[in-house]
């Protein structure tokens, strides 16, 4: 009852919001109060009910989840770090999983077909018929979001939002309404214009904790609609590094250069090593821990990310069976941003991208192609010092209008001008432009 209550009232506010140009429903930090007047978010209290994520989980289902998120997370950074090998490459794929996940809401036909591939790559390549489909992404996904541990000296958040763009298209109340149960979306409609920019970016820094302090540059014309992930973490170590633990030390860059660094000295209790790297864990306060593995001195880092093997080290770390290990790791800060359009593409789901051949009509009432994935922005920071570490991440999904062909007057040479009076249409002013000073 409750949750039909909260639709028929989420369904007749967002009615009201489109015929206003405006909507929004909960998520993550509220901006509301910051909001600039291009933006407004008339539905800030009403809340979707957790009905959504209150299914019967099954165990086997469960374990398909996570052998493809396993899967899916590791062909992303592997293609990412070959982008450019000699980059500090750092991805969520935790990120960009769940905004894509909320575009798939509104994707149909091939174009579903090859995300739900994209999503599955380990089960789809075994049999099409193991993976799962949309409504079990959703609801795995979303229950994994909404069970992370986030405790006072560990926590992780991820908020999500949509913007789209008044006046430009009627985006449909499932597509809406299937965000805000699985993924707590914010929603909202604005103008699209710099005052848009600097609501978008502020609501990324908030949900960043200013790890991302934006993710936009501009907002091209074109553009219709932003489904945004932002995610937050900042955690201590469980035994946070003393200043006898603290040392100088050197580390040799990719370009075999040296450099001076500062360095931290921990024992811990789990010694990793898979055959072509050794490595450790080390625990953060609760519910996380900091894994690291270091390639053997034949094999090249390179060489190593695109054979490495994460079942491998997560049987290590579930084993009973530990060894001790001495370990010095370095205080590092990275940043790290990319389009992956290219990179997703390579991965299946070609279709999304192409203004002729996507289909999102699952969104809004367009024909194929009207509506295509035009850019997908993910941007990552962290910093690991000696009392733990803090990480942000950005993944923006835009979703751009297909051109419609329309009649063109551009006045890039000598014109005739008037100024009329619009109840009797008679002239006021009349003119020609021969030059423009």
């Amino acid at each position: 009852m409750k949750k039909s209550m909260f639709r028929r009232s989420f369904c007749a506010a967002l009615s009201a919001a489109m015929l206003l140009g405006v909507c929004a429903c909960s998520g993550g930090t509220d901006i509301s109060g910051g909001l600039s007047d291009s933006t407004t978010n008339l539905m800030a209290n009403v809340k979707p009910e957790a009905d959504a994520l209150s299914f019967g989980k099954n165990g086997e289902r469960q374990r398909v989840f996570e052998w493809d998120y396993d899967e899916f997370a590791l062909s992303l950074f592997r293609k990412c770090a070959a982008k450019d090998p000699k980059k500090n490459a750092l991805v969520s794929p935790l990120s960009v999983l769940t905004a894509l996940a909320m575009t798939q809401n509104g994707a149909e036909g091939e174009t579903l077909e090859q995300m739900n591939r994209t999503f599955s790559p380990l089960t789809w390549s075994m049999d099409s018929v193991l993976s799962l489909n949309r409504e079990e992404l959703n609801q795995y996904l979303g229950a994994y979001l909404n069970s992370l541990p986030s405790g006072e000296k560990a926590r992780l958040t991820s908020a999500n939002s949509i913007w789209l763009r008044e006046n430009s298209l009627q985006f449909k109340n499932e597509f809406l309404q299937t965000n805000a149960d699985f993924f707590g979306a914010d929603i909202f409609s604005s103008r699209f214009d710099e005052k848009t920019l600097a609501d978008i970016n502020k609501w990324v820094s908030d949900n960043t904790d200013g790890m991302i302090p934006s993710i936009l540059d501009v907002i091209p014309a074109d553009a219709v609609m932003y489904l945004i992930n932002a995610l937050s973490f900042d955690a201590e170590w469980e035994n946070i590094y003393s200043e006898d633990k603290i040392f100088d030390g050197e580390f040799t860059n990719a370009d075999g250069k040296t450099e001076n660094i500062v360095m931290m000295g921990s024992d811990e209790s789990c010694y990793l090593d898979d055959g072509s790297a050794k490595g450790f864990v080390k625990p953060y306060a609760s519910g996380y821990s900091f894994v690291a593995m270091l390639p053997d001195e034949e094999i090249s880092l390179e060489e190593y990310v695109q054979s490495m093997r994460y079942d491998k080290i997560a049987a290590q770390i579930r084993s009973e069976d530990r060894e001790h290990v001495h370990v010095s790791m370095p205080k590092f800060s990275a940043e790290y941003s990319t389009t992956l359009n290219e990179i997703l593409s390579d991965m299946g789901m070609t279709d999304a991208f192409d203004p002729e051949k996507a289909d999102f009509s699952g969104m809004a009432d367009v024909k194929r192609g009207d509506l295509f994935i035009s850019r997908v922005i993910h941007k990552t920071a962290i910093n690991v010092d000696e009392r733990g570490t803090k990480a942000g991440a950005v993944t923006a999904v835009e979703m751009t209008r297909n051109a419609v062909m329309m009649n063109l007057v551009s006045l890039d040479r000598p014109f005739v001008y008037m100024i009329i009076d619009n109840q009797s249409l008679l002239p006021v002013f009349i003119g020609q432009v021969t030059h423009i000073k």
